[in-house]
Parts: structure tokens; sequence; C-alpha cells
């Protein structure tokens, strides 16, 4: 280990994350997971089906896919919105993952620790997921077990890199999404791939390298483009590595090594009483499935005013003020104060209050530009504003925090505090027919109903197909050709 010290992170003199994230690929085996990680991945792999179609008719996917169906290349893999094309698989995995992220829909990864609140962490399905699927169809023949495999070892390696690095990293500008994606991606295809040894720890290095993501592109079409180069970059890196590309081999490591660089550090008393696999991340501290399609961060504070909404069956009109009281992890990336598209409305407390007092329900449906640019909802987004609660501050991170005090034109008032449980989160999770009735949404317009019924139960029989790459058709709807895009 080099003697070099860097002055702006802390990292442990002699560490090996980077042989222990190394050694748990090389070694993980079907066989070896835990029953309920199996249980949760097949959740989450109907989720992030579900979000690709969803997102394969989003503008941000669809100049992606465009662009790759215009530039071709090698066929590896499908195309997502363009049944029957198939593109290099860096290419396919851009489009895909870029499609899964479009609606800030997809799960969350869940943190006992107040400093690692939600948003400080990473959307752990879709990269890995995105990776595992191209990775599937270019090799052909890969087993559903052989998939849910390197979908949860990539899970795994993301949700702990994730966990152990600190919250500086987030709360610096990075996403966390795109740059510890990245790790997730590289790890579910090098799986795949069958790389180890010299290999296996060459591309970690080119993926560490690779990894990126900035927080000022939040509320715009390049958020989503971040995990879809996550998994591109994580295919990248395994490509390159099995074909002999060198990197540093303890790139996670040392003074100069992704925790000290984009992370400021690493936590010891994490990696002293955790590991890889030990334990799983899925099961504890678990994941969240998303109910709505927006930063997750406002979702207690939407289930709040949607239970106000309908308790004292609030009108519209009635509404003279709404305040909104939150601690940092909250207001600041949920950052604008009105939205103007439905991009900005993902981020915006404003945004999403206003469509459940207005139409009671934050779906599709309200997060399009029609309705978010719409007279009502400017209007309402003004009656609506946020304050620092230093009270809120106090009690920590660790949970989703707030308040809404609504003040009527008629001078009464009602007040509520959202409900620390989250719903979708491993204290209140979706039931399976909340989870599909999520995936039916997520399809609307895109496929019909008997390829939407399809999807739900195909996906669910994961484990019993010979050939995972099958997956692939069942979240192609044709799409390419009544999209407008500019030339």
């Amino acid at each position: 280990m080099s003697i070099q010290r860097n002055q702006f992170a802390e990292v442990p003199v002699e560490s090996q994350i980077t042989e222990r994230a190394a050694t748990f690929i090389e070694g993980t085996t079907f066989e070896s997971i835990p029953k309920e990680a199996i249980a949760i991945a097949k959740r989450c792999l109907l989720d992030g089906l579900g979000l690709y179609v969803a997102g394969s008719d989003h503008e941000t996917t669809v100049i992606l896919a465009k662009l790759a169906a215009d530039q071709g290349g090698k066929q590896e893999a499908e195309l997502l919105g363009y049944p029957g094309t198939r593109v290099p698989a860096p290419a396919a995995a851009r489009v895909l993952g870029t499609a899964g992220h479009a609606h800030d829909w997809d799960d969350s990864q869940v943190s006992k620790d107040p400093d690692h609140v939600y948003g400080l962490l990473t959307h752990p399905t879709i990269p890995p997921l995105t990776a595992s699927l191209v990775i599937s169809q270019k090799l052909g023949k890969v087993t559903g077990e052989e998939f849910i495999l390197a979908f949860l070892t990539g899970f795994e390696v993301e949700s702990k890199i994730s966990e152990w690095m600190f919250s500086q990293h987030y709360k610096r500008g990075f996403h966390s999404s795109g740059t510890v994606g990245t790790f997730g991606a590289y790890t579910a295809a090098a799986k795949m791939l069958g790389l180890c040894g010299d290999e296996l720890r060459h591309g970690i290095g080119i993926a560490a390298s690779l990894a990126a993501g900035i927080r000022c592109n939040f509320g715009t079409m390049t958020k989503p483009l971040h995990v879809g180069r996550a998994a591109e970059n994580g295919i990248t890196a395994a490509l390159m590595a099995s074909m002999g590309y060198t990197a540093d081999k303890s790139s996670l490591d040392g003074p100069w090594g992704y925790f000290a660089v984009q992370g400021g550090g690493v936590t010891e008393t994490k990696t002293l009483n955790e590991d890889f696999g030990s334990p799983w991340s899925i099961i504890e501290p678990g994941v969240s499935i998303k109910p709505y399609p927006c930063g997750v961060l406002t979702h207690p504070t939407i289930d709040l005013m949607l239970k106000l909404v309908t308790e004292h069956d609030i009108q519209p009109d009635a509404i003279k003020q709404v305040t909104i009281k939150a601690g940092s992890n909250i207001l600041n990336p949920i950052r604008y104060p009105i939205a103007h598209n439905h991009l900005q409305a993902k981020f915006s407390l404003q945004a999403v209050l206003s469509m459940i007092a207005l139409n009671r329900k934050a779906g599709k449906v309200e997060f399009e530009d029609e309705f978010v640019q719409g007279e009502a909802m400017q209007t309402m987004q003004k009656r609506m504003v946020t304050e620092f609660d230093p009270d809120i501050e106090a009690m920590g991170f660790d949970k989703m925090r707030s308040s809404i005090h609504i003040e009527f034109e008629d001078g009464h008032t009602v007040s509520g505090d959202a409900d620390e449980r989250y719903r979708g989160g491993p204290e209140n999770p979706l039931t399976l027919e909340q989870l599909q009735d999520k995936v039916r949404s997520c399809c609307e317009g895109v496929l019909n109903s008997e390829q939407t019924e399809s999807l739900i139960e195909q996906s669910q029989q994961i484990l019993e197909m010979d050939d995972a790459a099958q997956l692939a058709g069942l979240i192609q709807g044709e799409v390419a050709n009544k999209l407008k895009v500019a030339n």
C-alpha cells in the first residue's frame, strides 16, 4: 500500500474492499443466496420490467433509441421500442437503463444509518437488471437461475459500496444511481460473463473510472441518462476487462481509490462488521418499491396530503395556503418551488401536493407536461410553501419526516405528520396486488392488456426459464413509429 495520504479523505491505511468484492463475485452461487433474497428479487424484476415499458415512450428514451438505431452496429441485444432491431450491448443498455429511470419510479435502497438517508443512496435494481438482461441476450441460453444470480450479485455489490461510502458523496453533488450504479451493472455483467482473477479486478478499476453523474441535472432529461450510462459503462468495463484491458486491481481502496476520491472516505465500523452478502442488503435493511413516479423523498408527504384531502374532503378552491415543514434531507434535493414541466415536478413538493389537491392522485397522467403546465397546477403550486423545521432536522435523517398545515379560505385549518413507515418500504411494503397494479399502470398506452398480463405472469416464472433473454420480448411495444423526434 502506498505511503501517500489524501488530506481530503478518511480511508484506512490498509483495506481490502476491492478484494473482498471480487472474492464475493467469484464465490457466490445461486444455492448460496437466501430464499428471501430471491423472493424479493422477483418483485424487483417485475417492477423493473414494468418501468422499462413505462419509460420506452418517454422523450429521454426516444432520443437515445433513435440515436442507437441510426448508429447501428453489431446485433447483440434488442433495442427498446424497436421490436426486431438489435444493437451492440452497451448501446442497448444505455437506452434500457435510461428508460428504467425515466419516470423516477424505480426502487430505492434503504438504510438504518441516520447518515445515509433515502436519496443519499442508490436506486439499486435498474443498473444490474439492465446489465443482466442485455448480456443474457448477447450470450444466449442464460438460465433464469443464472440471470437472478448475476442480478443479485450486482445488486449486493452496488448497495454495499453505496452504504459504506461517506454520505458526502451525494451531498457534494454526485448522483449515486449513476456513479455507484456503474458497479452494480459491472458486477452483473462480469458474473454472467464468468470473469475471475485479474480480469475481474481490472474490470472493477475500469468501472471506477467510468462512474459519473452530477445532481445539477436533476429535473432534466440527463438525470435518467445517468442510470443508462451506468448500465452502459458497467457492461463496457466488463467487456474491456474480458479482452485484457487493465486497471488498478485495488481501485476501491487507498488514498486515490474510489471511496476516497468520490466518497471522501469509508465507514470503518460498517466494513469491519459487515461484508458483501453478510447481510444481503436486499433483505436487511431492504429495498423500497416506489408507489409514485417522483423523488422518493416526497412520498410520505404525498401520502399525508392524500390522507388529509380524503379524510376532510378538501376541495381545491377552499385551499388558501399549504405549509410543508421538513428537514434539509428533503428540502435540499427536492428543490423546485414551482415546477414548469414534468421533470421538475418530480423534485417539487409544491407540484406533487398540488396534484393531490387537484386530482387526489399523482400518477403518469399527472406527471405529463400538459397537466403540470396547466393553469390549475400553476395556480395551486403558488399556494404551497416549504419551511425548514429545526426540530425535524434534529431528529436525524434515518426517516423521511415532514408535516403539513393547511389553511382554508374560511379561516379554519387542518394539520398532520407524515407516517414514518414509508409505504413501499420494508416496514410497509406494497402488496403483490398493488405491485401488479403499478406494473399495469406502467404498461398502459404501450402494451395491450394481454401483453401486460403476460409480462406479469412470465416474469414470475423466471427461475424455470431455460433462456432468460425471452424477458426482452415481454417489454417491447411498437413505440418507434408514433414518436416525434427531431431529425
